[in-house]
């Protein structure tokens, strides 16, 4: 699903790691809004060997950055389960993943699901359905839920990325403080400060 976009400020690769599908998605920004060029996923479970799976996530990444030349990463931090064996699996999944990007030039940041589905919807909590809804209202995409939602979560990330990077950093450090205090409110705030245009007075 590509939408061509002229001359953007900023390119944005969004990436969800996982060793099964990897979600990816890219957005371009300019003026402050944000467009859609590719989202997608990298399916990996025909592949017994796990070294081979982070190979293919290597050269997918490192090929997304040569085609769409993104300025940033945004990763999606692990969420840490009580299964070791899939976490370790995983947390190598997300190297590799910061590896292809740094090495390719790239800053890669990571995003805590809780924070990436906050910046989306205001609701840290929110479900993956509700996250897809609000990208859709966002990047003005048809209706209807992909196959995958590795690439919505990966779409999300990068999404996630833009709106902080928006913030002063006076704001963001405010912020901060007051999630430690009170989460609940301070997500609504952080949201709120983004998204000034949906708060209904």
């Amino acid at each position: 699903m590509i939408s061509a976009v002229a001359q953007p400020e900023q390119v944005i690769l969004g990436i969800d790691p996982g060793t099964l599908f990897m979600g990816y998605g890219l957005i371009a920004v300019r003026k402050n809004n944000a467009h859609l060029i590719e989202m997608g996923v990298l399916r990996l479970a025909r592949q017994k060997n796990h070294a081979e799976r982070l190979r293919l996530i290597y050269t997918t990444i490192e090929t997304l950055i040569q085609k769409f030349k993104p300025e940033v990463a945004a990763i999606e931090a692990p969420f840490f389960g009580k299964n070791v064996q899939s976490m370790l699996k995983l947390g190598r999944a997300q190297g590799v993943a910061i590896a292809a990007a740094t090495v390719n030039g790239l800053q890669a940041i990571e995003y805590a699901p809780n924070k990436v589905k906050q910046s989306i919807t205001g609701r840290g909590h929110a479900t993956k359905e509700q996250v897809w809804r609000m990208i859709q209202e966002t990047l003005h995409l048809s209706d209807g839920i992909p196959d995958s939602m590795d690439a919505t979560d990966a779409l999300a990330v990068a999404l996630c990325h833009h709106y902080q990077s928006r913030l002063p950093a006076g704001i963001h450090a405010e912020l901060t403080t007051e999630k430690k205090r009170r989460s609940k409110k301070a997500d609504w705030a952080d949201f709120a400060a983004l998204n000034p245009n949906r708060i209904v007075k």
